[in-house]
């Protein structure tokens, strides 16, 4: 289970929101999670709300207006209510300097009271979104992830088959290495899946006989892309010349790979000899952009035939 401590909240949105730390710091080791099996009533980001309260609680103006219609004392007491022992932090969103008593409330209860200076539904999208990315499941897959014609292609394979050879010529065509061997998995919405590639590898790509390779350096800046959504697998298979006369040339249903709950379009490109491959992936690429805008060429002819036909 993926879980983000408070403290790198505030320091990866630091800049981002102006944030500035008022009080609990010593809460800073408190941890949000998309565990729900114990908290199934408990969403991640939010304002200010009792009946189904948020790790993350926002106050706003809206939020502070209200309290205002209360006597002192029952405001003091409205406010403790929110630092139960499930809440991460408070987030005081677009009105200034909170009151007295919020600050001295956090600093007892060891919960992070931090100031932003923006209105209040931009720090909730900013930070779903962030949250939604550090904490979603994720897996680890074997393959070269690729940028081809702005599609997230990952090509597959048996080991030695040519996967990197052929990430060396679409890069060299323009395209932009992710990740190589090694490709993390998110899903970070439900029919969304996107590749990254471990800190450790980034930039780098293995090919036999030539060793390790700097793709950055040896092709430039735009040769290397952080992440991409993942649309495309594409799967090398080394044929015999008998395999490859028998394959079905008009094959009509499209195949899948399920990860992490999505299914992700997949072709597969038999691998032999006099094939160029790097022109096959572009052209795979290239049909399924028109296979989403509902252009089949293959059914296009199936059905010119059968046309034909029934006139003739």
């Amino acid at each position: 289970m993926r879980t983000v401590e408070l403290s790198r909240l505030f320091a990866d949105n630091q800049e981002r929101l102006d944030l500035v730390w008022l009080a609990g710091r010593d809460g800073g080791g408190r941890t949000l999670s998309r565990d729900t099996t114990a908290q199934a009533d408990v969403g991640l980001v939010g304002h200010m709300n009792f009946i189904h309260p948020f790790r993350v609680q926002l106050i706003g103006p809206a939020e502070i207006a209200y309290l205002g219609t209360l006597p002192p004392a029952e405001q003091q007491a409205t406010f403790a209510r929110l630092l139960v022992d499930e809440l991460g932090a408070v987030f005081i969103c677009g009105i200034g300097a909170p009151p007295d008593y919020m600050v001295e409330q956090c600093d007892r209860a060891h919960v992070p009271l931090m100031q932003c200076p923006h209105p209040s539904p931009h720090v909730v999208d900013v930070l779903r979104l962030y949250l939604s990315r550090m904490l979603a499941a994720n897996a680890t897959l074997h393959g070269v992830f690729l940028d081809v014609l702005e599609m997230g292609v990952l090509i597959t394979g048996a080991s030695a088959i040519g996967k990197s050879e052929l990430a060396l010529e679409l890069i060299s065509r323009g395209h932009g290495l992710i990740a190589d061997d090694i490709v993390e998995v998110y899903k970070v919405s439900p029919e969304l899946i996107e590749g990254r590639c471990p800190d450790v590898l980034k930039d780098f790509l293995e090919v036999r006989g030539i060793g390790i390779l700097n793709i950055r350096t040896t092709f430039g800046e735009t040769a290397v892309r952080p992440r991409k959504s993942l649309k495309l697998i594409v799967h090398l298979e080394d044929h015999t010349d008998e395999q490859f006369k028998r394959l079905d040339r008009m094959s009509v249903n499209a195949t899948f790979q399920e990860i992490l709950g999505v299914k992700i379009r997949k072709v597969v490109i038999p691998v032999a000899a006099g094939r160029n491959l790097a022109v096959l992936v572009e052209t795979a690429v290239r049909n399924f952009v028109l296979n989403l805008r509902g252009i089949d060429s293959t059914r296009e002819f199936i059905e010119r035939q059968a046309k034909l036909m029934e006139e003739g």
